[in-house]
């Protein structure tokens, strides 16, 4: 069958030369792709067009039962794969180019390849992309959640893996060559070869592919992305910047508003009102998140003594809070504008 296909190629490139020789860039077959001796990708995978007329070349068509598809891939979408901007990298970094109309275009095609190449090999570049993909699958993840038909929360499961394994590919700068489960044995043997893997990233999928049940299913993709977010943070680029310049005048200001935030809580806590603590509490535990970040403080856990039983916990973490928040600001040689009352304000403003 592969000679009759290659009579199938001979006929693409004819065609582009007669009828759209102004109109078509280049003719590219994705080697690796073929199942079964359906030649899939080797006789030609996709076309890119130079004028809008050039995607008039796009056909279907069967021939004995293997079903061929002449489909236009812009210059821009090319562009995106190059990027690692898709679920399709094979169709540049595994791409051979059969047919092009000039040296140009074949030079443009070579240059977004070798770019491909080079961002799959930027520590920085593929940090950004796994997380991109983990982003993705955890979309896919609350999706699943809500969901309990049992072919829909399969179908999630599948995608699920299928962004995580490119998340986990790009930090092994590299691509799933072997996409349509070709010539290289299937997504397990082609994984099983890269150098580093999340812990139990190949059982997890194993069992995916057994479970028969929606509760197996969701609890599996959690696993796989508890796995692969830990695996992630294990290649987190050091940042080489400048240290930022800690404004404590900006935090003495920061904390006189916040102290009626926290005055309030206290009060809750102290009247033994639990949804106003909570409410509080959650409002107070974004500012210090950014607070704990910017100035060096570390993780400022505020919610975490959260009981609804006993609210003094949470009263005495958020002095401690506080009297840190305090020590900073003035151990740096602010003044925080504090008067025990209205005429102490007042004769200060004198």
């Amino acid at each position: 069958m592969e000679n009759e296909l290659l009579k199938v190629r001979e006929w693409a490139i004819n065609k582009i030369k007669t009828e759209y020789p102004d109109d078509v860039a280049l003719l590219v077959a994705v080697e690796g792709c073929a199942v079964n001796g359906d030649w899939h990708g080797e006789v030609f995978d996709y076309f890119i067009p130079a004028t809008e007329r050039g995607n008039d070349l796009a056909e279907t068509f069967i021939i004995g039962d293997i079903g061929i598809d002449l489909y236009p891939r812009s210059w821009e979408r090319t562009e995106h794969t190059a990027n690692l901007d898709n679920q399709s990298p094979q169709c540049v970094g595994s791409a051979r180019i059969l047919y092009a109309r000039s040296k140009e275009d074949e030079e443009r095609f070579l240059a977004l390849k070798q770019k491909f190449f080079e961002n799959l090999s930027d520590p920085q570049f593929v940090y950004k992309k796994a997380l991109e993909n983990l982003n993705t699958a955890m979309d896919l993840y609350r999706t699943m959640l809500f969901e309990n038909r049992l072919y829909r929360v399969r179908g999630l499961a599948g995608y699920v893996h299928r962004y995580l394994t490119t998340a986990v590919a790009c930090l092994n700068n590299t691509y799933r060559k072997d996409y349509h489960g070709g010539y290289h044995g299937g997504v397990i043997h082609e994984v099983s070869q890269w150098k580093a893997l999340p812990a139990h990233f190949i059982e997890y999928y194993q069992a995916i592919l057994t479970a028969n049940t929606t509760e197996e299913m969701r609890n599996l993709a959690y696993l796989l992305i508890a796995g692969t977010r830990e695996f992630i943070a294990g290649y987190k680029p050091e940042e080489n910047l400048p240290e930022k310049v800690k404004d404590y005048q900006w935090l003495a200001d920061w904390y006189q508003e916040l102290r009626d935030w926290l005055r309030r809580l206290y009060y809750f806590c102290d009247i033994k009102n639990i949804d106003d603590a909570f409410y509080e509490a959650c409002q107070m535990q974004s500012e210090l998140d950014i607070i704990g970040e910017d100035f060096g403080l570390g993780e400022m856990d505020l919610l975490g003594y959260f009981q609804a039983d006993n609210l003094d916990i949470l009263h005495n973490r958020a002095s401690e809070l506080e009297k840190e928040i305090i020590e900073t600001i003035e151990s740096n040689g602010v003044w925080i504008k504090k008067y025990a009352n209205v005429d102490e304000f007042l004769a200060a403003r004198k």
